[in-house]
């Protein structure tokens, strides 16, 4: 089910890819608000710092601030032209919500003198784009640092009629490890901790991006190799200097990016020496609602106008689900003269899963700290690091490291309640009521129940229905990590009521190992089986496919299957499956086989070898023990299958050979969304039976399946010479955006458009009068005799979880007898976004 795929993926996101995030921990934490004692008017720019250091902020167009630091001084020192200064005394490790009333100063101007000229910001903005390219840290052919990353995930805004449930006494010494964020001042409590540290690579041309990691801890997670891989993919920076920055899908605008001033407004509102450079303060704000835009403020230093240190906040209206709140917080340092790098990133992202009052509703920060020292530009790297054959390596010792190992690695010093969390948070797993959730969860997104070295599931294929079977009940399940990590069997039973037959599957997967990849597996199967399905349709015998058709359900054969693969990835993005598949394909009433005299053909037997090729650069996945979630990356995804069909080999009697590609990629085309497209194509080299050829992928549901082709039914078309596009645009807000009516439910358009061509030779052509044909083709289905072209415009993330397009057919729009199409339709699915 699509759904639950996507709702795995978001699950792994939200609990792990989510952890693009911040870290800081117990520190000295203030917010507050400044405004005017008389007026109560909310003061913009005022400067606050600790008084003796150089850190501190200014408040935002609201009055608002906020500082965290682990090296704090005893007071705050709060500052504004035209008010009287104060200085107020702070909680050094604590939090503190410190509202400021400023008392105005009387002065005396003798002559204001207005110069008239370009506003000074917009002066020195000019002047950091003219710049960009010499500081953009992207600049360099390679560098290398050490990094150290922290990641957390928090529940937030725990109140005291919560934690006094009778439900909660079990997990009453977790409050005890309670925090309130400095940020939007909600009370936390953390869930899940990570940290790592590593050595990281970059190269230019030919492009190396490698991460070497040295120590990796999570709390309640031991020896697990593929998640420390994971969470080291994620180290990536905003890097401010793009144009656009692309967080959760969507592209914002950089406040210093080339076309800043046409998104932006900017205000110069200090100057001072900072780390020996004079620097000047700016703030910025959006220009207008609801685009992918930031609030705050950044320090660029004069004469090389790098960015010394940049604050940034999405703005409130963005259109962005599941986010409330994100902040992002870069600091550079100073290499040499005219060289700055990163010194460190925080990510903070408040989660909020509804709509509603954020300060009455539960949510999860998820918070990231990434830190450099030891930077290295410009130096080759060594022969041993650009042979790796995966971007992220984990050290065999990395999971067993002592903890004066990381007293001594980390660039500050965990407090004692922070040392804490690590136990706390394995604690939480013992308890039963969090393992019933767990399972709850896991069930509903996976589609198994786990008992203990068994998965039972998945609970929508339990029961369905269909013209060939009547009611079918079905029960399956495969082995847990419980019962192995390197060997996993499966297997099914069921029954239809109408057909009164049992079908049936087993089989197993071997892990030889994990990383580079290498599998081995075997798969038997008795069972109905649909023809020309896409592989993202809803399986055979899935609930949904029962209860959202649109046509009779009954193109379905029985297919008796085996087949076995080795996979191998030879390194990261490159990888071989080689496979041999035995099919016999049995008829139904509803899809005949007769021979071109009109005899009936009992069964269609076939042995085929396949060998496919994958390949794409520096993607993203999830791993599981068995399985694994492919996130994307930057270049395109490439699939090349070649496949031999070999005459008398377990009765086969057809020799035939296939050959099909397909390329596919998203580009992402901030500001006006994300672009997807799909290209593919085949030929088959032989004579075969219509079941062999390639049936075009139909879709007979009510549900939008991005892989087949919508308003064409199965069985339609046939071709043994193909190419097909799929491009779909997704403009993420920017159209209903700009819609007051539209605005507040926050929708988004999408179109998209496929097309087919195809050929068919007479030899494989069943539909012909007198041709040597293998066999007749059932009523229905036919060649393309011209291309067929199918087109969508819909709205997506109504309710944050729907979809609806309505699509037009716009090409075979002659009456078939034997076809029941549509030239107009709607469909709908279920998606999870960002």
């Amino acid at each position: 089910m699509q759904i639950l795929k996507k709702g795995y993926f978001f699950l792994s996101v939200l609990i792990l890819s989510l952890l693009n995030l911040n870290a800081i921990g117990q520190s000295t934490k203030v917010r507050g608000k400044v405004v005017d004692s008389k007026t109560k008017q909310a003061l913009p720019f005022v400067n606050i710092a600790y008084k003796g250091t150089t850190i501190g902020t200014t408040t935002d167009f609201d009055g608002n601030y906020f500082l965290e630091t682990r090296t704090p001084g005893d007071s705050i020192y709060i500052s504004f032209v035209g008010y009287k200064e104060k200085v107020f005394p702070v909680q050094k490790g604590n939090f503190q919500t410190l509202n400021v009333e400023l008392d105005s100063e009387t002065i005396d101007l003798k002559e204001i003198v207005v110069v008239p000229g370009e506003n000074p910001a917009h002066v020195l903005l000019r002047k950091i784009i003219k710049h960009k390219k010499k500081n953009n840290p992207a600049r360099f052919s390679s560098f290398q640092a050490e990094t150290y990353t922290k990641m957390e995930m928090d529940l937030n805004n725990i109140k005291d009629d919560f934690k006094d449930r009778k439900i909660m006494r079990q997990f009453q010494f977790v409050f005890d490890y309670m925090d309130t964020s400095v940020i939007t001042g909600k009370p936390y409590l953390p869930i899940f901790i990570t940290e790592s540290l590593s050595d990281y690579y970059y190269q230019d041309k030919p492009r190396v991006e490698c991460e070497v990691i040295k120590a990796s801890q999570m709390s309640g997670i031991q020896d697990n190799a593929s998640l420390a891989q994971f969470t080291g993919q994620l180290h990536q920076n905003v890097n401010i200097y793009d144009n656009y920055i692309d967080l959760f899908d969507m592209g914002f605008v950089s406040p210093i990016a080339d076309g800043g001033l046409r998104y932006y407004k900017y205000y110069l509102t200090d100057s001072a020496y900072r780390d020996g450079n004079w620097c000047y303060h700016l703030s910025f704000k959006p220009k207008r609602k609801q685009e992918p835009t930031f609030i705050g403020n950044f320090w660029v230093a004069d004469s090389t106008f790098a960015i010394q240190n940049m604050q940034m906040r999405i703005a409130k209206d963005v259109n962005l689900n599941w986010v409330k709140d994100l902040v992002s917080n870069n600091e550079f340092q100073k290499l040499n003269d005219t060289t700055w790098f990163l010194k460190k990133s925080n990510l903070f992202v408040d989660f909020m899963l509804t709509e509603k009052d954020s300060t009455k509703q539960m949510g999860f920060f998820g918070r990231k700290t990434v830190s450099y020292k030891n930077v290295k530009v410009n130096v080759p790297l060594q022969e041993e690091i650009i042979k790796l054959d995966n971007n992220v390596i984990v050290n065999e010792d990395a999971l067993i490291q002592p903890k004066v190992f990381w007293d001594n690695a980390r660039p500050f010093k965990l407090s004692e309640r922070e040392s804490g969390i690590y136990a706390m948070v394995d604690s939480i797993q013992n308890v039963p009521l969090y393992k019933n959730i767990v399972d709850v969860v896991t069930t509903f997104i996976t589609g198994y129940y786990v008992h203990g070295k068994f998965e039972y599931g998945p609970y929508y294929k339990l029961y369905s229905f269909n013209e060939i079977e009547g009611n079918r009940f079905m029960f399956g399940g495969r082995t847990s990590n419980a019962f192995s990590t390197k060997i996993m069997l499966n297997g099914h039973l069921a029954y239809g009521t109408k057909d009164e037959k049992l079908k049936y599957g087993l089989g197993f997967l071997y892990m030889i190992k994990k990383l580079p990849r290498e599998t081995f597996g075997m798969q038997y199967k008795h069972d109905i089986h649909q023809l020309g399905k896409s592989p993202n349709a809803f399986t055979e015998g899935n609930i949904l496919a029962s209860l959202l058709k649109r046509n009779p359900n009954n193109k379905l054969t029985m297919l008796n299957q085996f087949e076995t693969h080795y996979e191998k990835e030879w390194f990261q993005g490159f990888s071989n499956t080689l496979k041999f598949r035995y099919r016999d394909i049995k008829p139904t009433e509803f899809v005949p086989f007769l021979d071109r005299f009109g005899n009936s053909i009992s069964r269609i037997t076939t042995a085929e070898l396949e060998l496919r090729t994958r390949w794409t650069k520096n993607e993203k996945i999830v791993m599981g023990e068995f399985e694994r979630v492919h996130l994307g990356g930057p270049v395109p995804i490439i699939n090349l299958y070649l496949t031999m069909g070999m005459k008398d080999v377990l009765g086969s009697n057809y020799d035939y050979q296939k050959i099909d590609l397909s390329v596919e990629h998203t580009f992402e085309l901030p500001p006006v969304g994300n672009l997807y497209f799909l290209a593919s194509g085949g030929k088959l080299f032989g004579k075969v039976p219509y079941p062999l050829l390639h049936l075009h992928e139909g879709n007979e549901t009510y549900a939008f399946d991005p892989y087949a082709f919508n308003m064409m039914n199965y069985y339609e078309f046939a071709s043994d010479q193909y190419a097909s596009l799929f491009v779909e645009h997704h403009f993420n807000g920017l159209i209903l955006n700009r819609i007051p009516l539209f605005r507040k439910l926050k929708w988004r358009t999408v179109v998209s458009g496929k097309g087919l061509i195809g050929k068919l030779s007479n030899k494989n052509n069943g539909s012909l009068p007198n041709t040597e044909t293998y066999m007749q083709f059932p009523q229905g289905l036919s060649d393309l005799s011209k291309p067929y072209f199918e087109a969508s415009v819909g709205i997506e993330n109504i309710f944050k979880f729907i979809r609806i397009d309505a699509m037009w057919r716009l090409t075979h729009l002659d009456d078939n007898p034997y076809q029941d199409f549509e030239d107009f339709g709607i469909r709908a699915m279920l998606q999870i976004t960002f």
